[in-house]
């Protein structure tokens, strides 16, 4: 076997050598027998390749062969392709139909191969031989003549027409031979009972079996046949099928049961018990590989099912009675094995080349690559390709012989050596695959730039961070080596702003900050930096580096007006008779910090658990819970907290008082900034008819503008907004509204004053403009409450 491997591993580099040159447009093919003497003519290589015999010596013809021993050799005088080392067929190509030997011719200056194949012709040098020389056959008297009787088969070394053809029988009165053809399977032979056996006249027959071969002259090999004559039992079991074929996988487990025999036998009792066993044929134990069970007849796989080793197994079994002359009968199971995808394909490389000058020219034959793959159909066949991106690529040149060639300028600067993964595919299901590492040294200019690994480089900084911290290393490649490889780092933004913020440190790449950054002031910056090797002359490269702030809580919420000024308390009144969810006041804030840090809630912090306040949480609309009693107090001081959501949270309180009055002309609201006057009832009632009816008027007229409007739109104006809507509401106010927006018309009952607001709902903005009209025929322009829902107040 460590011969056997040593010759493949061999004629597995032999071959290839194949890729390295030039191919002929075809092979050359020569025939040679076996056992012929040294010296022996086998083709005229100088004719066949078309060359000049008296160029073979000056470009040193030679014969390189896979095999350990060098079976060939050219005269380099004639150009005579002779045998050189004695030629056995059947040692070289155990039982093979065909043998041949791949060798190959190669020349030098230039260096030209051609392959030549030699096919060896077998000769008759073996005679057929019988594994048992004696064989016993117990055959009763009570046999029907046609009854047939397995005869052990003889081996023949060699192959084809020299293989057993035939057999022979000693002459007799009671039986003649069947001699069968097995197809692929070898001839065999089958004794057949032609006149009826007598026992007490001839116990014992003694018979010569001769198995002969197709040779010329043919050969030939014997072996005694023994009958004895058994009396009694006088029928053999049945098979139910003479022949059994069954399909298996070869990865079928230990135990898998895969045929159950059937065979039956007329007789009663002991005669008609049947036991099943395994026929041992010439050198062929199925018993090796399968286990049979005697009483049911299952047969199970007991061994390594392996479809390369062999891809079918015939398998001769006997069904045999338990009477006192018993009897058998024989049948054929043929057991086809199924091959499954279980040999990743084997890869073999030879290199030649190595190291590779860097100036190799495009196609310099590097190694040879050799494909196998032990499997057969589609999961044997190949496909070899390189997976990673060099310069280098396989070229086919035979069958699953390849040349791993160059494709593309090689740089001793950029990479000192390649490893070149070489992997291998079969088509089966799932596809296996093999790779093979060749490392392909090379020889050295600055011919590479330091690479980034990104165009853009997105660093994300905490604003407050210190001074000094390091936000980010830049790491820059470069192929080349020692010096070429050696990279420093500077930044090519040389304005103020950027050479005041950060800094690089020239050897390691890290950017360190000079100053602590505020996301309220700046959120984003941008510069470049550049890397550049030692080289001579010197590579550089640039890469955008993009500066994000991160935003932290560092902001508290502000207190927006009128109850902005810090430390003060503010006033609000309400009335007596006030319901319960009267609008006391909206306080409203704002955080100079964005996403959550800048997300405000509102709440009262003091007094706790108040039972007559309440305050939107996400509006700031303070407003009463419920109806005043006699038993509240006439003054109520409020804290409300206004927090963010930040991590940790940061917050603002407002102070306010808020006092109950008797009614709603002691109230003192925050939108007058003039005294108030005394005035006659009659001009405040003309005022506000004058108010009610101007806005009236507008009102109407905007109405009938927008109806008109509606109607000359398109369908699809219909469609994207809803007809206009007028609500009233029990406080007295207006409201119009559409599918995009919604307007609010309020109007006050306050005797001494009168106030008109317009603004879009839910929520005017922190710019929308009141208009108050006093007796005096005096405007003042103060900031609306933010909220449709509180009534103007005198």
């Amino acid at each position: 076997m460590g011969r056997r491997r040593q010759r493949e591993s061999v004629w597995i580099q032999c071959v290839s050598l194949l890729c390295l040159f030039d191919w002929s447009a075809a092979q050359i093919s020569y025939s040679v027998s076996e056992e012929v003497d040294k010296g022996t003519f086998v083709g005229n290589l100088a004719k066949d390749l078309n060359l000049n015999v008296q160029e073979l010596e000056s470009r040193g013809l030679r014969i390189v062969s896979g095999q350990s021993k060098r079976y060939f050799e050219a005269n380099l005088k004639t150009g005579i392709l002779f045998v050189n080392e004695r030629i056995d067929r059947e040692e070289l190509c155990p039982n093979k139909v065909k043998c041949s030997l791949n060798i190959q011719a190669i020349l030098s200056h230039p260096m030209l191969l051609h392959r030549i194949e030699v096919n060896i012709i077998d000769i008759n040098d073996n005679a057929p031989s019988f594994l048992e020389k004696i064989h016993r056959l117990n055959v009763t008297e009570l046999a029907s003549p046609g009854e047939r009787y397995l005869l052990p088969i003889a081996n023949d070394a060699d192959t084809g027409s020299n293989s057993v053809n035939s057999y022979k029988l000693s002459p007799n009165e009671h039986f003649s031979l069947d001699v069968q053809s097995g197809g692929e399977q070898s001839v065999s032979a089958e004794l057949v009972l032609q006149k009826a056996l007598d026992r007490e006249k001839q116990p014992v027959i003694q018979l010569t079996l001769t198995a002969i071969d197709g040779g010329k002259p043919p050969r030939s090999g014997t072996s005694q046949i023994i009958v004895h004559v058994i009396d009694v039992n006088d029928n053999s079991p049945i098979f139910s099928r003479t022949l059994y074929k069954v399909h298996v996988h070869e990865n079928a487990l230990f135990g898998t049961a895969i045929l159950t025999l059937n065979a039956t036998d007329l007789d009663e009792g002991v005669n008609s018990k049947i036991v099943y066993s395994f026929l041992k044929r010439g050198n062929l134990d199925p018993s090796i590989m399968f286990s049979i069970n005697s009483d049911t007849g299952e047969i199970t796989i007991k061994g390594n099912l392996d479809y390369e080793e062999s891809p079918a197994y015939e398998i001769r079994v006997q069904a045999t009675d338990q009477g006192h002359s018993r009897r058998s009968a024989h049948g054929k199971v043929l057991v086809e094995v199924i091959d499954v995808n279980d040999n990743t394909p084997e890869i073999s490389v030879t290199s030649l080349m190595s190291p590779l000058k860097e100036d190799a020219e495009i196609g310099t034959v590097v190694a040879l690559v050799t494909v196998t793959d032990k499997d057969g159909s589609n999961n044997g066949i190949t496909n070899c390709k390189l997976t990673r991106s060099v310069p280098f690529k396989l070229k086919s040149n035979y069958k699953n012989d390849y040349s791993l060639v160059v494709d593309g300028p090689l740089d001793r600067e950029s990479a000192s050596q390649y490893n070149v993964t070489i992997t291998a595919t079969d088509e089966g299901t799932p596809p296996l695959s093999s790779t093979s590492v060749i490392t392909v040294h090379v020889s050295d200019v600055n011919d590479n730039a330091p690479r980034f690994p990104e165009p853009v480089i997105n660093v994300y900084v905490k604003e407050n961070s210190p001074v000094g911290d390091i936000i980010y290393t830049i790491s820059a490649f470069d192929p080349d080596s020692e010096e070429n490889a050696k990279i420093r780092y500077t930044l090519l933004d040389k304005s103020v702003s950027i050479s005041s913020s950060v800094n690089i440190n020239s050897d390691t790449g890290d950017i360190v900050s000079l100053q602590s950054f505020n996301y309220e002031e700046i959120k984003t910056f941008q510069f470049q930096v550049k890397a550049t090797d030692s080289g001579v002359p010197p590579l550089s490269s640039n890469v955008t580096v993009n500066v994000f702030i991160l935003d932290e809580n560092d902001n508290s919420p502000g207190i927006l007006a009128p109850y902005s000024e810090h430390g003060s308390v503010n006033t609000e009144n309400i009335p007596y008779s006030a319901e319960a969810g009267y609008f006391v006041a909206k306080i409203r804030a704002v955080d100079a910090d964005s996403g959550y840090n800048a997300l405000l809630s509102y709440h009262i912090s003091e007094p706790k658990g108040t039972n007559l306040f309440r305050i939107g949480t996400s509006t700031g609309e303070l407003r009463t819970k419920r109806r005043m009693s006699d038993n509240d107090l006439k003054t109520h001081p409020l804290v409300v907290l206004v927090s963010d959501n930040g991590e940790p949270s940061l917050s603002a309180t407002v102070s306010i008082d808020v006092v109950v009055v008797e009614s709603t002309g002691e109230i003192q609201t925050q939108f007058r900034n003039v005294p108030r006057k005394e005035e006659s009832f009659s001009d405040l009632n003309l005022y506000l008819l004058i108010a009610i009816a101007s806005v009236s008027v507008i009102f109407l007229l905007s109405l009938i503008s927008l109806i008109a409007v509606k109607c000359h739109r398109t369908d699809d104006s219909f469609r994207r907004y809803s007809a206009p809507m007028i609500t009233t509401h029990p406080d007295g106010s207006w409201s119009y509204s559409k599918s995009t927006q919604q307007y609010d018309v309020c109007f006050s009952s306050d005797t001494l004053k009168s106030d008109v607001v317009v603004f879009p709902a839910p929520y005017p903005p922190a710019d929308a403009e009141l208009i108050s009209i006093n007796g005096n025929d005096t405007f003042s322009r103060t900031q609306t409450l933010p909220n449709k829902e509180k009534n103007m107040r005198m």
